[in-house]
């Protein structure tokens, strides 16, 4: 009987090691002629001929390879209904993600297969079209993307014949969706949490929308626009540029806004917050009838009051000025963004890696029971005395949180440090959106300078002595808790808006946005208050005393560290608020915002 030769024996050797990776007796390996593409369960690889050219073997190990793990560690249904339904540019780095995720397990738990590997990115790159790319337009995106992600998730450098096509392509893609590529490697072993972050990537390049995700993903969001906010704005990463594109995403965001019944979001959250035009203390009201969410103090804190507070108003930032107007201060923010964003940007992309850090899985190994731990089968095998290892998944608790960004828009903001107010609250929307944290925009101010229709309504009263606030509230919402950013970032350019910015007063203010808190639904809530200086308002003040105010403040802010489950944090910038929070910071420069911010938020986050 005649030896079989070695081309045979090469091919059955390599269809035995993959079906033994894959642990499934039906992987097979043929040769073929027409490149590497693997078909079901079978892996089709070049011929390295009867000599067994050694480029051509390693090649054909590292197809059988990734077919074999493809079969253990992908599930095609669950990909299926998470990649995006259209073909094109999406579902390509989509798949691309997927491939380097499957391929990274055998890689970094197997050293041999790691080679194998190594020498299939190789053959894949000779044959890609961005070994020709001469601009950024030539660069298939899908093999970018997919080299990038291999190495975060592997420490492989790119194949040398790819390197001067990434390079064309690789700044625009760590700017738009850095965080997205960092955070990869903490849901490796999750093809679900893996498979969502691989759909926010595919938002921050553009190349799919947020709104697909709640029919494909109904368990993570039980509303129909927890969907939508699941992801950053379509035209915008927590970068510094403000997106050509934005006018168009905007409209497809409106278009998105409405239900399969019709029902427009501005109406359901407008329900959510019924009210808010008036006063502003339906939260208030809200928590008080729950017992269990209360922290609200039984008796008036002060003998602090307005004088009447009928010509108070709380308003959605949009309704301020129109559209037009709108779009030209949000441009303005763009603006103001593409040279503040830069050190707030790399500073949030940080946060947010802590953030999903926390969040993530992680395995308890050496278990009686659970999943059979691959890893240690080799000290089985040396060892046959050694008993079977398994591993628990375990998941990391982490809060259901909101976040309250409280904004001082009087006047002494004017300038630089309203800017940079608004261009940190921007970018950190986002990165909190992106991993799952709820966050709510609010700003204060006064309708008018040194008292305003209450004041006249005092004089025509006599001017009756101790009369109170004699000034008109001005409560903004720039972004509601529930609402996604997408949908709120035009308002956030009302800030730059010239005359917006007048007096402040603090103490109701702060009320106003911790009654906000009470009536939201998470476990965790976080106040974070952004001021330049004491309240201030000259009316108030000339009939009430100097301190009047600022003592209403004091005790404000003394009861809700001592009795609210809300956590009080706030940064004062050129004026020392750690006179008035336990948990404070100071800045002298409105540059050191940005990173102030995110540094208190890391330490509220990471504090047990």
């Amino acid at each position: 009987m005649a030896a079989p030769n070695p081309l045979d024996r090469f091919r059955t050797v390599l269809a035995g090691a993959a079906r033994a990776i894959a642990r499934d007796p039906e992987a097979e390996v043929v040769f073929a002629s027409d490149g590497l593409q693997a078909s079901g369960k079978v892996a089709r690889v070049v011929s390295p001929g009867p000599s067994l050219e050694p480029r051509l073997v390693a090649e054909a190990r590292g197809a059988a390879d990734a077919l074999a793990l493809k079969l253990r560690h992908h599930d095609p249904k669950l990909h299926a209904a998470r990649a995006p339904h259209a073909e094109g540019d999406a579902r390509g780095v989509f798949d691309a993600l997927e491939t380097a995720r499957v391929e990274a397990l055998g890689a970094k738990s197997m050293q041999g297969v790691r080679a194998n590997l190594h020498d299939l990115a190789e053959a894949r790159v000779r044959v890609d079209a961005i070994t020709r790319a001469r601009t950024m337009e030539e660069v298939p995106l899908a093999t970018a993307v997919g080299l990038l992600a291999r190495q975060r998730l592997t420490g492989e450098e790119p194949p040398e014949a790819a390197r001067a096509g990434l390079k064309l392509i690789a700044p625009w893609i760590e700017e738009k969706a850095g965080a997205e590529l960092d955070a990869l490697a903490l849901t490796l072993d999750d093809q679900v949490a893996f498979a969502t972050l691989a759909r926010r990537l595919l938002e921050d390049l553009d190349l799919a929308d947020a709104e697909s995700d709640a029919d494909q993903q109904p368990e993570e969001g039980g509303e129909e626009d927890q969907g939508e906010g699941e992801g950053p704005d379509d035209s915008d990463d927590v970068d510094a540029d403000g997106g050509a594109a934005g006018g168009e995403m905007e409209m497809r965001a409106e278009e998105g806004d409405r239900d399969e019944d019709g029902d427009d979001q501005s109406e359901r959250d407008a329900e959510m917050d019924d009210g808010d035009a008036i006063s502003g203390d339906d939260g208030a009201e809200q928590a008080r009838a729950n017992p269990s969410r209360r922290n609200w103090p039984d008796e008036p804190l002060t003998d602090y009051k307005p004088f009447t507070g009928r010509f108070d108003e709380t308003v959605p930032a949009a309704e301020l000025c129109d559209e037009g107007e709108l779009l030209r201060l949000r441009a303005y923010l763009d603006q103001q963004m593409a040279s503040l964003g830069g050190v707030v940007t790399r500073l949030a992309n940080r946060l947010q890696r802590r953030l999903m850090a926390q969040q993530s899985r992680s395995w308890e190994f050496d278990q009686e029971e659970g999943l059979l731990d691959a890893a240690r089968l080799a000290r089985v095998i040396v060892s046959p005395a050694h008993s079977l290892s398994y591993k628990i998944e375990r998941e990391t608790e982490f809060k259901d949180t909101v976040v309250s960004l409280l904004i001082d828009n009087s006047g002494s903001m004017r300038g630089r440090p309203i800017s940079i107010a608004a261009t940190s609250a921007d970018i950190l929307a986002r990165t909190l959106e992106r991993c799952g944290v709820q966050t709510e925009i609010l700003g204060f101010t006064t309708r008018g300078w040194k008292g305003g229709q209450s004041r006249e309504h005092w004089l025509a009263e006599g001017r009756p002595p101790h009369p109170g606030r004699l000034n008109d509230l001005r409560h903004i919402i720039y972004k509601r808790a529930d609402e996604p950013y997408r949908h709120a970032r035009r308002s956030l350019g009302l800030m730059m808006r010239e005359g917006l910015l007048k007096e402040n007063i603090d103490g109701e203010a702060l009320l106003w946005a911790h009654s906000r808190l009470l009536a939201r639904p998470e476990e965790r809530r976080i106040l974070l208050v952004i001021s330049d200086g004491a309240p201030v308002d000259d009316s108030t003040a000339s009939a009430n005393g100097g301190s009047y105010l600022e003592k209403h403040l004091r005790q404000i802010i003394g009861w809700i560290e001592a009795r609210s489950s809300v956590e009080l944090a706030a940064i004062g910038i050129g004026h020392d608020v750690t006179r008035y929070y336990k948990r404070a910071v100071t800045i002298m420069d409105a540059e050191q915002l940005g990173g102030a911010l995110i540094e208190q938020l890391a330490t509220l986050f990471e504090k047990r």
